[in-house]
């Protein structure tokens, strides 16, 4: 009884640090998007979300659990599987994050294309720092830690996915001030790239393959701005 205990006692402390994580992002992220929306965003991606998402992430995962960063999915294992499902899928999400984008923004803007070499460039990095932070959070840790602890891999997607799609309903709210059916059709496309994306890292066990997949997904979203 004491070993059965000792187990329970683990995943509960385990469970306590992934709702934790997720409830301390949600709320600040959310007071954020609440407030008026002055800041540019290479400073949003390239510094106030590392700070808000990814500090808190490697706090616990390092001081908390005391667990290594390989443990959230920084592995050169697995790495040519993790090119081929990134880059593979990553192409029919691509088409995915188009749709979300012309709902996001009700349309295209094409004039926006006209990019400097230099401003494309800064907008990839973008992307690229975006799904860093994002796949770190919800993939390495989220979707990784709920999967060790029910040790079922459909359930910890299902549950990660929807925290996903949580997570962007402040901008829907505060930023793009979406009504009932366009944000639902919002949160679907978010819901069913979070699923993939899960899916993928599922396959790998390598984060690399996430981030590609969430570079492909976001690029028709920053580009067309």
């Amino acid at each position: 009884m004491n070993i059965f205990r000792k187990i329970f006692y683990r995943q509960k402390l385990s469970l306590k640090h992934v709702f934790a994580l997720f409830s301390f992002i949600f709320v600040v992220w959310s007071f954020y998007r609440y407030l008026p929306q002055f800041l540019p965003l290479w400073f949003e991606e390239l510094v106030l979300k590392p700070l808000l998402w990814l500090v808190p992430t490697i706090w616990i995962v390092k001081r908390v659990e005391k667990q290594p960063l390989s443990s959230l999915g920084f592995s050169t294992k697995k790495l040519f599987p993790a090119l081929y499902w990134g880059v593979g899928l990553g192409l029919v999400f691509a088409f995915e994050g188009l749709l979300t984008h012309i709902l996001k923004y009700k349309g295209l803007n094409l004039i926006s294309l006209s990019y400097s070499p230099d401003e494309f460039l800064g907008l990839f990095l973008i992307s690229v720092a975006t799904a860093f932070s994002e796949e770190t959070v919800f993939r390495g840790y989220l979707f990784n830690r709920l999967w060790q602890i029910w040790k079922n891999e459909g359930l910890a997607n299902l549950v990660s996915s929807l925290l996903f799609v949580i997570v962007h309903l402040p901008i829907g709210v505060f930023v793009l001030g979406y009504r009932p059916v366009m944000m639902l059709a919002y949160l679907f496309f978010v819901f069913i790239f979070g699923f993939g994306s899960a899916f993928v890292f599922g396959r790998t066990k390598n984060l690399l393959a996430s981030i590609l997949l969430h570079i492909f997904w976001s690029w028709p979203i920053v580009l067309f701005r």
